[in-house]
């Protein structure tokens, strides 16, 4: 078929029987066709095999397209020609390209096609096809669910794949098209705990939540005798031979008192899932820790939860949004395992520049760890936050105090006296808070509190709150035989204001004159009728039938007297006092973690945790058969010969393959894994390195192991084990079946380090003994208050064939220059801030320590230092509500409660000057006095150095020329001419980093802003005879300009 008719010059005349009809007018340009069976002849055109009549079809299906006519029937046909060719590419990205792009067009009428697409894809030989192929499974489902038992063999056939790229991504269908369908899971189960260290972070959070619950129908609950549990969570899991012995005896004890149930004993699959999920407790990903951290608490037994607390506080120095989620789940879970977080009770702890949530979570925090013990600390804080300028956080904080005194009756007293005294305070909404709270606790034992109620009666004159006028209305009427000559003084005023009352005071006028006409009757029977009359033709129909029906119970009539006999039984009944709840006590049956715990409401999609079972399921359909070809001699072999990571007393063997493990490994027990968790934990702490800075002491070791580790994989089949070694991996099932019950495997993680390889003792040096011990704790060990301290690297002792020894001393420059780089200098010294004369004897100097703020690392860093040269002590010294400028932000110091005579402290508190100059005014506070005192920073104060090479350097300084740099020449005088003076007077007066550099007589150094992270290189090219140009390149020229009068200053007095 030609394509010359199509394109004829001629526009003119008819079209001829099954030809196209040409448009008459000459600028419409288009063809179209009005015969629609024309659309047979297009689709036997995209069948064929020529590429000429491809095209042809293609223009014509275009052209019918620009004229706005219908061409969806052909949709499929077009489809098939454009997608087919890029899924049979040779490029893997290309085919999977093209099942992304297929699977994401959402017509039905293609669903064939893409099912077949999927089908080809799932079998491809590239791991990353069959990936995409298992993101495309949930969007055809969603197109079309009657496709699901296709489906279904597809996710059948990619969960058995080995691969760590493909795991999380079928897991992820799987629980989208057929969560119900648990038999698919049994003989992959164990082949998904061992890959789970290595699938990236999406997936490791996916097949977390699955196995959370699969584990859940599967295993029996640890937790189900815990009797038989150790008491002591912290002895359960560091346990020792003598505990265990002790342990034993005690759960014959608790086997003899309960007959009806069998002693429990922990089945070898569990184990093998929490002792894979361990090690990712220090993973970088807060998704990731978080899904662990839910796992641990729905499925560990209680004495094994306390491992996660660490790693959640750990998530609390992050960004806003996962302090908030982290929060929600903490808050949760220490409802029910409070001796889990009372540790870490500091880590709660309200900084000033939280956001309202954040303040409000940590708040609900503190009062579910509040105890005997720490309540004093507790309430300490408490009355600081009063303080607040945030309303709404210090009506919280008002409510956490009521709930402290509800839960906690010995200081129940002095709660209520410390509410009864904030209601002097200015605020209206402090004072209307605490009349709501004092009310909730006055109904636990009205009697001793008549004057408090007086107090509250009183306040009905001023506070115009409604809720806490209503309240004051109801204690009045409710304990009103404490108060019988006020009572009916209150109504009176009430009575005068009713029309312009809320209605919800309106209502507690009504029942405060019931009740005075049921108990005072002689002084209120007018007061009260008055009341009922103007209630009766309220505009508010629920006032008016409260009216009405008080006035047949309260006063006698022929029809209501039986019911008025009994209206002071009614109304004065006594009533139980309310308890006060945490919002949180019932979210726990929601899965921590979930959308659904969040909100606190079921969200769409998501699935029930299951309940434990009554009795355990088979365990054995877990057990996959392995294929005598597979069990190779040359394998076993070389299995003897490798040399295990860890050796082994609990029977964990050497470290299995991950992605390509032989089916061998899949189907033995969970002994053979735990090597896997060993060795992933050692990868996770070397990968979290730049994550948290206050563990840089000891990461020498981590390094080294994770690199000895993949010296191993590569070099095999060149070591050998120790006898002894030896022996503890032959007996790797015997040992870890007698391992999997309720006991914690901690105790044999420290007999593994006992055992560490020799290789490894060799490398040590002899100073670091204790390095193994510190490498558990790794990530994990929190110091909040400590800041971070630079350590100088130091090289090995023992030369080693290892890279990581070679390269662990490396640095890029002389020794002269490696103090300068790793250690801050010192600053300009101490300053007055507040002259012992103008404080009243109250000395008060402050320095930059150029040290990271461990608050806020956009924060300068400023010592204050106080000295009391009085007679008498001064109490209460803190900082009072700063007025800063746009952008300046303080973090204030704790504090001092009290500065005996002659005595001095330290207190160290954040400035973020926001890269500029401008002084932070703020007041310095005592119990009696306020002194106000203003830091002004130097332009150096506001950076902090960076370390780069000279290449670095030079081409982040080709960035910032022209008006980003300024120049100055000056002349050096003798005394400022060796390189050590010049360098010490640099560093001193701006806290940046000496770069390395080639010419002798040229220093450069470089740094960072705080606020902004903008980069400040400053270039001194000295001559011999003391002339020299000086040369600053920063993005912010008011800094450069100011930087560079500074440094011109230092170098030439």
């Amino acid at each position: 078929m030609s394509a010359a008719p199509a394109y004829s010059e001629d526009k003119g005349g008819s079209a001829g029987p099954g030809e196209p009809e040409y448009g008459h007018d000459p600028a419409s340009g288009g063809i179209f066709s009005s015969d629609y069976k024309r659309h047979d002849d297009l689709k036997e055109m995209l069948d064929t095999n020529k590429d000429s009549l491809k095209l042809e079809a293609m223009k014509r299906i275009v052209a019918m397209i620009a004229r706005g006519k219908n061409a969806s029937d052909l949709f499929p046909a077009v489809v098939k020609n454009v997608a087919c060719k890029n899924i049979e590419d040779p490029n893997q990205l290309i085919r999977a390209s093209a099942l992304r792009v297929l699977s994401s067009i959402r017509v039905p009428i293609i669903v064939p096609i893409m099912m077949l697409a999927i089908k080809e894809a799932a079998s491809d030989m590239s791991p990353y096809v069959r990936k995409t192929a298992a993101h495309a499974i949930p969007k055809l489902y969603s197109l079309d669910s009657d496709q699901k038992d296709q489906l279904i063999e597809v996710i059948e056939k990619l969960l058995a794949d080995k691969t760590t790229l493909v795991a999380g991504s079928v897991v992820m269908a799987f629980e989208e098209v057929c969560p119900e369908r648990i038999d698919l899971i049994h003989k992959n189960y164990r082949k998904l705990c061992n890959l789970l260290i290595d699938v990236e972070e999406w997936g490791q959070v996916v097949i977390i939540s699955m196995l959370t619950r699969y584990a859940r129908t599967q295993f029996l609950s640890p937790t189900q005798n815990e009797s038989l549990l150790e008491e002591n969570p912290e002895k359960a899991f560091y346990g020792s031979e003598e505990d265990e012995a002790k342990g034993a005896g005690s759960e014959e004890a608790a086997a003899s008192t309960l007959p009806a149930r069998k002693p429990y004993v922990m089945d070898p699959d569990h184990r093998l899932l929490l002792r894979n999920t361990k090690p990712l407790l220090q993973s970088r990903s807060a998704a990731v820790v978080m899904a662990v951290a839910q796992l641990y608490f729905h499925l560990a037994p209680k004495a094994e939860v306390g491992v996660i607390a660490k790693a959640l506080v750990r998530l609390l120095r992050s960004h806003s949004e996962v302090q908030y989620v982290v929060l929600q789940n903490v808050a949760t879970m220490s409802i029910k395992r409070r001796g889990m977080f009372e540790p870490y009770l500091k880590s709660f702890y309200i900084r000033s520049t939280d956001p309202t949530q954040i303040k409000i979570l940590k708040l609900e925090v503190l009062t579910n760890l509040a105890n005997e013990t720490n309540i004093p600390t507790v309430l300490r804080e408490f009355q600081t936050y009063i303080r607040s300028m945030d309303k709404d956080f210090v009506a919280a904080t008002i409510q956490a105090i009521g709930r402290c005194a509800t839960n906690i009756g010995r200081v129940r007293d002095t709660c209520l006296n410390g509410l009864v005294q904030l209601l002097s305070n200015r605020d209206e909404l402090v004072v209307a808070e605490s009349v709501v709270v004092i009310k909730k606790l006055l109904q636990m034992q009205p009697a001793q509190h008549g004057e408090i109620i007086k107090h509250l009666a009183k306040l009905t004159d001023n506070i115009q709150v409604p809720m806490a006028r209503a309240s004051i209305l109801w204690l009045i009427g409710e304990y009103c035989e404490h108060v019988p000559r006020i009572a009916p003084d209150v109504l009176r005023k009430m009575a005068k204001s009713f029309t312009a009352e809320e209605d919800i005071v309106k209502l507690q006028i009504i029942n405060l004159a019931a009740k005075l006409y049921l108990t005072n009757s002689k002084q209120t029977k007018l007061l009260t009728q008055y009341v009922l009359s103007l209630a009766k033709y309220d505009q508010n129909y629920d006032i008016r039938d409260r009216a009405r029906f008080t006035r047949q119970l309260i006063v006698p009539s022929e029809q209501g007297g039986a019911l008025s006999r009994h209206a002071k039984k009614l109304f004065l009944a006594p009533k139980p006092a309310p308890v006060l709840e945490s919002s949180f006590k019932d979210r726990d049956h929601f899965q921590l973690g979930s959308l659904s715990h969040l909100l606190n409401a079921k969200a769409t999609g998501y699935q029930e945790l299951p309940d434990w079972p009554e009795e355990a399921p088979d365990p054995s359909v877990r057990n996959v058969e392995v294929p005598e070809w597979t069990k190779c001699s040359n394998r076993e072999k070389r299995k003897e010969k490798e040399k295990p990571f860890y050796s082994d007393s609990e029977g964990e063997s050497g470290p299995t393959e991950s992605a390509d493990s032989d089916p061998e490994s899949e189907s033995e027990s969970d002994s053979k894994s735990s090597s896997d968790s060993g060795s992933g934990e050692s990868s996770s702490e070397s990968d979290n390195e730049d994550e948290d800075e206050d563990e840089e002491k000891g990461r020498g070791s981590e390094s080294e192991q994770s690199e000895e580790e993949g010296e191993k994989r590569k070099t095999k089949k060149r070591k050998k084990v120790p006898e002894g070694q030896g022996e503890g991996s032959s007996s790797d099932e015997g040992s870890d079946a007698s391992s999997s019950s309720s006991e914690s495997e901690t105790t044999s993680e420290s007999e593994e380090e006992r055992l560490e390889p020799a290789s490894w003792r060799r490398r040590t040096p002899p100073s670091s003994k204790s390095a193994p011990a510190a490498k558990e704790v790794s990530l994990l060990d929190l110091e909040d208050f400590t800041p971070p301290s630079v350590q100088p690297v130091s090289p090995p002792a023992v030369v080693s064939s290892s890279l990581a020894a070679d390269l662990e001393g490396l640095t890029l420059t002389d020794s002269s220059l490696a103090p300068s780089l790793l250690s801050p200098v010192a600053s300009i010294g101490r300053q007055e801030l507040l002259h012992r004369v103008a404080g009243e004897g109250l000395a008060v100097d402050y320095a930059f320590s150029r040290q990271p703020f461990s608050g806020d690392p956009h924060m300068v860093s400023v010592h204050i230092y106080f000295s009391n040269n009085s007679d008498t002590p001064i109490k209460g010294l803190r900082v009072g509500t700063p007025k800063l400028p746009a952008g300046i932000s303080i973090q204030e110091f704790p504090e001092i409660e009290s500065l005996a005579p002659g005595e001095s402290a330290t207190a160290v508190m954040g400035i973020n000057f926001c890269d500029s100059t401008q002084a932070a005014n703020f007041q310095l506070c005592t119990q009696n006095r306020q002194f106000y005192v203003s830091i002004q920073p130097p332009v150096g104060e506001l950076m902090a150095p960076v370390f780069m090479s000279e290449n670095e350097f030079k081409k982040e300084q080709g960035k910032l020329m022209g008006m980003n740099e300024i120049t100055e020449k000056l002349t050096l005088p003798d005394t400022c001419r060796s390189d050590h003076i010049v360098v010490q007077k640099v560093t001193a007066t701006a806290n940046l980093g000496r770069v390395p550099c080639g010419t002798s007589n040229e220093y450069r150094f470089a740094g960072r802003t705080l606020t902004s992270g903008s980069l400040v290189l400053l270039t001194l090219d000295a001559q011999p005879a003391g002339a020299a140009q000086l040369t600053v390149n920063s993005e912010k020229m008011v800094i450069g300009t100011m930087l560079v009068k500074d440094v011109t200053q230092a170098l030439t007095q």
